[in-house]
């Protein structure tokens, strides 16, 4: 099954995605073996240097890596009673769909210490991965003298002329901007109003340029083939630190997180909590937001990122963010996705 997010592996699967779909389960299962899936890339690297190996040389379990994260392959193997993963790195709104359908296996918080875990990213079935958020970048070149400062600039055509750039897939964040850019409050953003969501759309659609990949966001934005457009905070800190003449605002960003599941029939349940409790420690949650300039979901490890590394993270660009709302997403993704579709598409 191809999920959204497959395609974000064009930036290269990099040592933390090996290709372990072919070895034969027996192995996958081996004692003193833990199987941890993510989406490759360096992502998935940063997650590997920064808890598997850690995890590994405290407890002596080998943490195998395999990639990237598989909806379709999930399921399949729980319903037949084969799961061979152990900790998969989801998203958000898919996390609370899977748990409300019996997928997963509850975290335990006698393992796992709750204490300073951010209450937006973390709940029964899950523990927060990392977070991020969408913001409005543009091309300096492109934008001349105006700078774009919030989701309405990217509406106004005749002050910022240009293509825009959007994610290509249904997900959480494409909707929202539209609505906020039309005027409606961010506490008023939930249910979504279609109907106006797709209408303000509608505006720009002979100006919007897709975007599949992470990478191909940067592309767009660098050669200024987009002026401006909705891109991932962290796309953006690369595109500054590679030197490109881009630039970022925070205003209205939007919050959301990868959350870290098991699967339900584990065979390593305890082994996996285990991990879940380093990755999410204060100490875990800080080596990889060095490593990625992703935000901590562990508000204890701000004081242990690298000041550098602070500054552009979204957990300190709070005074006007909005965070999704992945319980609503996860209730109405497939039906918003029809409609997604259909509407990109005529």
């Amino acid at each position: 099954m191809i999920t959204r997010r497959h395609l974000l592996q064009t930036a290269g699967l990099g040592a933390g995605a090996l290709a372990l779909g072919a070895m034969p389960a027996s192995r996958l299962l081996a004692a003193g073996n833990l199987t941890f899936v993510s989406w490759g890339g360096t992502t998935q690297d940063g997650q590997k240097a920064s808890w598997a190996d850690p995890f590994t040389q405290k407890t002596g379990i080998d943490v195998l890596q395999d990639g990237p994260t598989d909806y379709g392959k999930l399921k399949a193997m729980i319903d037949a009673g084969n799961t061979v993963w152990d900790v998969v790195d989801v998203e958000g709104d898919y996390a609370y769909q899977a748990a409300e359908n019996g997928l997963l296996e509850p975290i335990d918080y006698s393992i796992v210490k709750k204490d300073n875990l951010d209450p937006r990213f973390s709940f029964d079935y899950g523990v927060g991965s990392f977070y991020y958020s969408f913001v409005l970048g543009y091309n300096k070149d492109a934008v001349g003298s105006n700078t774009p400062e919030g989701w309405a600039d990217i509406f106004d055509t005749k002050r910022f002329p240009g293509k825009r750039s959007f994610w290509k897939w249904s997900s959480p964040g494409v909707l929202e901007m539209a609505l906020l850019a039309d005027g409606v409050a961010p506490d008023k953003l939930y249910p979504l109003d279609l109907d106006r969501a797709f209408a303000k759309l509608d505006t720009i659609k002979k100006d919007i340029l897709w975007w599949a990949s992470g990478a191909e966001s940067q592309q767009q934005l660098a050669s200024g083939e987009v002026a401006l457009g909705k891109f991932w905070n962290g796309r953006m800190y690369a595109l500054e630190q590679s030197g490109a003449n881009t630039g970022i605002s925070w205003k209205q960003n939007m919050a959301l997180a990868d959350i870290l599941v098991v699967p339900k029939g584990t065979k390593n349940k305890e082994a996996a909590m285990k991990f879940l409790a380093l990755a999410a420690s204060p100490e875990g949650q800080a080596a990889f937001a060095n490593a990625t300039a992703y935000a901590p979901t562990n508000t204890a490890s701000i004081p242990l990122v690298d000041k550098k590394i602070q500054s552009i993270l979204p957990s300190e660009h709070t005074e006007s963010q909005i965070t999704l709302d992945m319980r609503y997403w996860a209730k109405n993704r497939d039906e918003i996705g029809k409609r997604w579709y259909a509407w990109q598409a005529a």
